[in-house]
This record gives structure tokens, sequence and C-alpha cells, in this order.
């Protein structure tokens, strides 16, 4: 019902900066927040960022201050901007959109998901 197309990623030397966005197509009512996370060769997916469709934005301790997410609520989509990259931001990087339909009597909610651009940052 829902696609999120993401673009951006790619390979980066340390202290550079790449640029991810993301954006949702399909039956939408409403997306409430929309968010990235991560997930590194053998470890977990993890949390990285999340803005609310009022623009509230929370970052992991480890992206603030170097990490910045925004979002486009009349485009339906996401970025999130990082800026002096480590070579521990390499990771897989998800894109999720928490959705509200409307099916002509009730509303529901899905989670969404990404395909996941690959970030390398080389030392």
């Amino acid at each position: 019902q829902v696609q999120l197309v993401e673009s951006g990623g790619g390979l980066v030397q340390a202290g550079g900066s790449l640029r991810l966005s993301c954006a949702a197509s399909g039956t939408i009512f409403s997306i409430d927040a929309m968010g990235w996370y991560r997930q590194a060769p053998g470890k977990q997916r993890d949390w990285v960022a999340t803005v609310t469709s009022g623009g509230i934005t929370n970052y992991e301790d480890a992206v603030k201050g170097r990490f910045t997410i925004s979002r486009d609520n009349a485009k339906n989509t996401v970025s999130l901007q990082m800026n002096s990259l480590k070579p521990e931001d390499t990771a897989v990087y998800y894109c999720s959109a928490y959705v509200t339909h409307y099916n002509g009597q009730s509303y529901y909610t899905n989670d969404y998901w990404g395909q996941g651009p690959q970030v390398t940052v080389s030392s």
C-alpha cells in the first residue's frame, strides 16, 4: 500500500558529508513519525533519528550535532543530512514511516521501511 523509495548514500571519506532522502507514496491518510535506522554488518538495526509531523526531532546520542533530519509533509519526504561522518557510521540506512490509513470506515496504522542504501565511510 505504501512504498518508501530512498536515494543517496555511497562512499565518502571520514569527515565528509552525505544526504539521504526518502519519498513515501501510495494510499496514505497521514504520516505520523518518519525516521531513519541503520544496521552495521553483524549488528542489529538501530534507531538513528525521528521527526514527527509537527517537526519535533530526536537523535541518537552518537549522531547529535552531526546529523540533521528534516521532512516535507506536503511531499511525504524525509531527509537525513549527515556531516562529519565517521567510519563507525558505516551501515545500511533504512527510512521508516508510521502511516495512518483510512478505509472508509476506520483508521489503522502500519510501519513501512525503505530498501536501505549503503553508506560507507572510509578512514
